[in-house]
């Protein structure tokens, strides 16, 4: 299936490392979420109902990013991509997570991870 719900670059703000400091203090963190499932129902009828409202997934990022707290960017990614597939009829969904503030002891634009999910068949 190649049709995909797009949104790039959310910027939050969040507590997720494996450092103190990165715990205590919130920090920037970009995700972009990519969901894949049949458009064209949606796209025939103008029907919202027949898709998946994009504001939502934006809140369902936004919740997980700022409420909760990780140790590692692979397990906010799967927190992410877990409750998007609980939640929308999606197909798959592809999350990826940049920490452009990350501390590594040299200049990087960022750090991050990017995974992609399939709901299970069961």
């Amino acid at each position: 299936m190649s049709d995909r719900i797009i949104l790039r670059n959310i910027r939050l703000e969040g507590r997720h490392g494996v450092h103190e400091y990165e715990l205590e203090t919130p920090q920037p963190f970009e995700v972009d979420i990519e969901l894949l499932l049949n458009l064209q129902p949606a796209g025939i009828d103008d029907d919202l109902a027949k898709t998946i409202d994009y504001g939502r997934i934006y809140d369902v990022v936004r919740q997980i990013v700022e409420s909760t707290s990780f140790h590692l960017l692979e397990a906010l990614a799967e927190a992410i991509s877990h409750e998007i597939l609980a939640e929308f009829p999606a197909v798959e969904v592809g999350v990826r997570i940049r920490k452009p503030a990350v501390q590594l002891g040299g200049p990087l634009d960022y750090a991050g991870v990017e995974i992609w999910r399939r709901r299970s068949s069961g």
